[in-house]
């Protein structure tokens, strides 16, 4: 596995090394020891998976209890990923990061605890499967309003795209108003 950096440091792209040949193809999905190796030391205790259908947009989210790092990676479709850093004593708090996560890359993201994470399905449909270092905890749960303009994230909305979110979503705070880690 390799990594490449991000703008925010520790938001992470991990590049898996494939092999293939006429039959298909193998890779590592998940391997503890290499992750610590770059770096990444917490353990996961859960595993994710949601299907999105075109134009659905999910976040942004992040827990202020049982704060959770994730692990994300499309298995079908794609996804525009972003990652939000929520945390006040960072030099990149208030920033994000976009990337696009698609079965066909096969790459991954880490978006380390105390960041919100959402995505928007940009294929038909799209499965998204992510390792979390915490468990759910909903009554901690949080939103950060996705089209904030103070944020200024890019998300790639085409004109054939109708944004589907939900109510929790689509009421979510502005940044400036939602609860941040220190």
């Amino acid at each position: 596995m390799r990594i490449e950096t991000t703008n925010i440091p520790d938001v992470l792209i991990l590049v898996p090394e494939i092999t293939s040949d006429e039959r298909g193809f193998f890779l590592e999905t998940f391997n503890q020891r290499e992750l610590e190796q770059l770096g990444i030391t917490y353990p996961f205790v859960q595993d994710n998976l949601s299907h999105s259908s075109f134009g659905t947009l999910r976040g942004l989210h992040y827990q202020m209890r049982q704060t959770q790092g994730k692990l994300v990676r499309a298995l079908a479709g794609e996804v525009y990923n972003v990652a939000l850093d929520m945390r006040r004593s960072s030099i990149t708090f208030g920033k994000w990061v976009g990337l696009i996560l698609s079965a066909e890359s096969k790459i991954s993201l880490w978006v380390p605890p105390g960041f919100a994470h959402g995505l928007l399905a940009l294929s038909p449909a799209a499965e998204v499967m992510y390792k979390t270092t915490d468990y759910y905890h909903p009554e901690s749960q949080r939103s950060v309003r996705w089209n904030d303009s103070a944020l200024g994230i890019a998300w790639p909305i085409t004109l054939d795209m109708q944004v589907k979110l939900s109510e929790k979503d689509r009421t979510a705070p502005l940044f400036s108003d939602a609860e941040t880690y220190f």
